[in-house]
Protein backbone atom coordinates (compact mmCIF):
# COMPACT_ATOMS: atom_id res chain seq x y z
CA UNK A 1 0.00 0.00 0.00
CA UNK A 2 1.45 3.10 -1.07
CA UNK A 3 1.87 5.25 1.35
CA UNK A 4 2.69 9.68 1.49
CA UNK A 5 3.62 12.23 3.87
CA UNK A 6 4.19 15.35 3.34
CA UNK A 7 6.10 18.52 5.61
CA UNK A 8 7.44 21.60 4.83
CA UNK A 9 3.95 23.85 4.91
CA UNK A 10 4.01 27.21 7.19
CA UNK A 11 3.28 30.93 6.33
CA UNK A 12 6.00 32.42 4.80
CA UNK A 13 5.53 36.57 3.51
CA UNK A 14 4.99 37.30 -0.42
CA UNK A 15 7.94 37.21 -2.61
CA UNK A 16 9.00 34.34 0.01
CA UNK A 17 10.43 30.55 -0.52
CA UNK A 18 9.20 27.12 1.11
CA UNK A 19 10.08 23.83 0.20
CA UNK A 20 7.45 20.74 0.72
CA UNK A 21 8.67 17.37 1.11
CA UNK A 22 6.75 14.01 0.76
CA UNK A 23 8.27 10.78 2.18
CA UNK A 24 6.71 7.91 -0.10
CA UNK A 25 6.57 4.07 0.80
CA UNK A 26 5.14 1.23 -0.64
CA UNK A 27 6.11 1.61 -4.04
CA UNK A 28 6.67 -0.96 -5.73
CA UNK A 29 6.34 -0.31 -9.77
CA UNK A 30 9.49 0.87 -11.83
CA UNK A 31 6.98 3.37 -13.83
CA UNK A 32 4.35 5.55 -12.22
CA UNK A 33 3.83 9.26 -11.48
CA UNK A 34 3.55 11.41 -8.70
CA UNK A 35 2.33 14.57 -8.41
CA UNK A 36 1.66 17.83 -5.76
CA UNK A 37 -2.02 19.33 -5.68
CA UNK A 38 -3.53 22.06 -4.03
CA UNK A 39 -6.80 22.85 -2.60
CA UNK A 40 -7.54 26.63 -1.55
CA UNK A 41 -10.89 27.04 0.84
CA UNK A 42 -14.17 26.76 -0.76
CA UNK A 43 -12.50 25.65 -4.01
CA UNK A 44 -11.55 22.38 -6.17
CA UNK A 45 -8.77 20.60 -5.76
CA UNK A 46 -6.18 22.29 -8.48
CA UNK A 47 -2.89 20.56 -9.99
CA UNK A 48 0.29 22.14 -8.97
CA UNK A 49 2.83 19.81 -11.04
CA UNK A 50 3.94 16.19 -11.69
CA UNK A 51 6.94 14.28 -12.65
CA UNK A 52 7.35 11.00 -13.93
CA UNK A 53 9.17 7.86 -11.69
CA UNK A 54 12.61 8.43 -13.44
CA UNK A 55 12.19 12.14 -12.51
CA UNK A 56 12.49 13.70 -15.94
CA UNK A 57 9.89 15.29 -17.97
CA UNK A 58 8.34 17.80 -15.18
CA UNK A 59 4.84 19.13 -16.12
CA UNK A 60 3.28 22.77 -14.08
CA UNK A 61 0.40 24.47 -14.15
CA UNK A 62 0.87 27.57 -16.11
CA UNK A 63 0.42 29.37 -12.67
CA UNK A 64 3.10 28.01 -11.43
CA UNK A 65 5.42 27.24 -14.39
CA UNK A 66 9.06 29.24 -13.71
CA UNK A 67 8.35 29.48 -10.27
CA UNK A 68 7.63 26.19 -8.72
CA UNK A 69 10.09 23.51 -8.93
CA UNK A 70 9.24 19.27 -8.51
CA UNK A 71 12.22 16.78 -8.15
CA UNK A 72 12.24 13.21 -6.67
CA UNK A 73 15.08 11.96 -5.17
CA UNK A 74 14.57 8.32 -5.64
CA UNK A 75 17.38 7.17 -2.92
CA UNK A 76 15.61 8.35 -0.33
CA UNK A 77 12.14 8.10 -1.40
CA UNK A 78 11.50 11.96 -1.07
CA UNK A 79 9.03 14.00 -3.73
CA UNK A 80 9.83 17.90 -3.46
CA UNK A 81 8.00 21.16 -4.41
CA UNK A 82 10.43 24.63 -4.23
CA UNK A 83 8.06 26.97 -4.35
CA UNK A 84 9.79 30.68 -4.75
CA UNK A 85 8.16 34.17 -5.35
CA UNK A 86 5.30 33.09 -3.47
CA UNK A 87 1.77 34.56 -4.02
CA UNK A 88 -1.35 35.11 -1.44
CA UNK A 89 -3.20 33.10 -3.76
CA UNK A 90 -1.09 30.34 -3.40
CA UNK A 91 -2.39 29.91 0.07
CA UNK A 92 -3.85 26.17 0.43
CA UNK A 93 -3.50 22.92 1.44
CA UNK A 94 -0.83 21.16 -0.86
CA UNK A 95 -1.49 17.66 -1.20
CA UNK A 96 0.99 14.97 -2.27
CA UNK A 97 -0.04 12.35 -4.71
CA UNK A 98 0.79 8.86 -6.65
CA UNK A 99 -0.41 7.80 -9.64
CA UNK A 100 -0.08 4.35 -11.26
CA UNK A 101 -0.12 5.30 -14.64
CA UNK A 102 3.27 6.00 -16.39
CA UNK A 103 2.16 9.41 -17.28
CA UNK A 104 1.12 12.10 -16.16
CA UNK A 105 -2.98 12.34 -15.42
CA UNK A 106 -3.71 15.38 -14.05
CA UNK A 107 -7.21 14.56 -12.40
CA UNK A 108 -6.20 11.07 -11.91
CA UNK A 109 -4.54 10.12 -8.81
CA UNK A 110 -4.49 6.70 -7.19
CA UNK A 111 -3.23 7.95 -3.46
CA UNK A 112 -3.50 11.35 -1.60
CA UNK A 113 -1.39 12.00 1.44
CA UNK A 114 -3.10 14.44 4.60
CA UNK A 115 -2.21 17.58 3.29
CA UNK A 116 -0.10 20.45 4.22
CA UNK A 117 -0.81 23.85 4.44
CA UNK A 118 1.14 26.55 2.97
CA UNK A 119 -0.15 30.57 4.25
CA UNK A 120 1.28 33.17 2.38
CA UNK A 121 0.90 36.47 3.87
CA UNK A 122 2.58 39.69 5.28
Amino acid sequence: QVHLVESGGGLVQPGGSLRLSCSYSGIFRDIYTMGWLRQAPGQDHEFVAGITSSGITPQYSDSQKGRFTISKDNFKNILYLEMNSLRPEDTATYYCAYSNSPTIQINDWNTWGQGTQVTVSS
